[in-house]
């Protein structure tokens, strides 16, 4: 498994600019929009390495100067999360930036309780095991997020 980008010392304006400019690429291979919201709203995301409520990115798309009404963030994001650019952790009602949105399936959140930053890991054995599990139980998944909470390396452990 490789290291949890969001818990390592890295240059986080290129980590920012590469995914930005994977999503573009991705936009004009699917022909789809950008739109300003939509393209705010995960530079918004792309800051830090932390998820975000969707009031929180109300408040922050509208000091940039767009509508501070609901609807306007509820679609964004419905659109990112559409098109594989944006997560949601369920158990905290967040949004997060997909680190690697062209080879993102089956993420596994670990979501570190000191600091908040949030790293994304692909673990497609243990999202196969849980659905086989579901499917033997007879349950069909049709949607999973699997999320870890817990403290990263540079977080102390007495938090």
């Amino acid at each position: 498994m490789k290291k949890a980008l969001a818990f390592t010392s890295h240059d986080h304006k290129r980590c920012r600019r590469a995914t930005l400019a994977t999503v573009e690429k991705i936009c004009a291979e699917r022909n789809i929009r950008l739109t300003p919201v939509r393209r705010n709203t995960l530079e918004i995301l792309l800051e830090t390495h932390t998820a975000l409520g969707a009031y929180e990115l109300l408040e922050k798309l509208s000091q940039s100067g767009f509508c501070d009404k609901p609807p306007v963030v509820y679609r964004a994001l419905g659109f990112l999360m559409e098109q594989g650019f944006v997560h949601k952790l369920e158990r905290h009602n967040a949004f997060v930036a997909c680190s690697e949105p062209k080879k993102c399936k089956n993420p596994c959140f670990l979501i570190c309780r000191a600091c908040s930053r949030v790293a994304e890991q692909t673990m497609p054995a243990a999202h196969t095991e849980l659905v086989s599990a579901a499917n033997q139980a007879g349950f069909i998944t049709q949607n999973s997020v699997i999320e870890l909470s817990g403290l990263c390396a540079q977080c102390p452990s007495d938090s």
